[in-house]
């Protein structure tokens, strides 16, 4: 499966190494160094992926990924040193598809992009599947939500949730079933990252985010997307 990817990592040596990983492995690849030159581009030669460190020069991995994700949803590596839940959950809300911290093996990295390449692309041809949950539409070849016909952007983390959610209507998931549907890597992340995705996605489409009709808290075990008090 090759594709184009776009590294942008300070460290000289590091891009390098990626870049020989990645290259390797079937990909064309492009190393950057600052972020300005990452934003840049990502922008006017849009990778299959971006491989995107956090701590770069002139504009960080995060508002370069805040920038991306206004306008698409290319795939998106997080590279960084950070290691605090904390760090992980802004990197996710922010729209990293998945998140690596420092020092890494490359073979990983090669694994992961292999993977979030496949999310990524489509069988053409193919009719699109609708999920519904009474107002709340979702089309997960798409990557769209609307709620009474009103487009939702979502971050990737948060797409993917309310698609396992939307699959399957009041079924109640407990937190570890949709931690997998979030990241291929669990181990890399907590019960508190589908939390986070919950509270977001609430604001989103709630009409009161503290008074939830979709997005229910079944304490004890988990959460379900409700048809809504009508259930039309």
């Amino acid at each position: 499966m090759s594709a184009y990817v776009l590294v942008a990592e300070d460290d000289e040596k590091q891009a390098e190494l990626i870049r020989r990983y990645l290259v390797h492995d079937g990909h064309a690849v492009t190393a950057v160094h600052e972020g300005p030159a990452a934003l840049e581009e990502a922008i006017q030669r849009p990778p299959d992926l971006l491989v995107l460190d956090w701590m770069l020069p002139g504009l960080d991995g995060l508002e370069i990924c805040r920038r991306i994700r206004a306008t698409g949803d290319m795939p998106i590596l997080m590279l960084t040193a950070r290691s605090t839940e904390d760090d992980l959950l802004l990197g996710l809300d922010i729209g990293a598809d998945d998140y690596m911290t420092k020092p890494f093996r490359p073979r990983e990295l090669v694994a992961r992009v292999r993977t979030l390449l496949r999310r990524s692309r489509h069988p053409e041809h193919t009719e699109h599947v609708l999920l519904k949950a009474g107002p709340l539409t979702v089309v997960p070849d798409r990557h769209e939500v609307s709620l009474h016909g009103r487009p939702v952007n979502c971050t990737p983390g948060e797409f993917r949730l309310l698609s396992t959610l939307a699959a399957a209507p009041e079924r109640v998931f407990t937190r570890a079933q949709l931690l997998h549907c979030v990241t291929d890597h669990g181990r890399a992340v907590t019960e508190r990252t589908i939390d986070m995705h919950i509270a977001n996605l609430r604001k989103k489409i709630e009409p009161s985010p503290h008074r939830p009709e979709f997005l229910l808290t079944v304490h004890g075990v988990g959460y379900k997307l409700s048809r809504g008090r009508r259930g039309v």
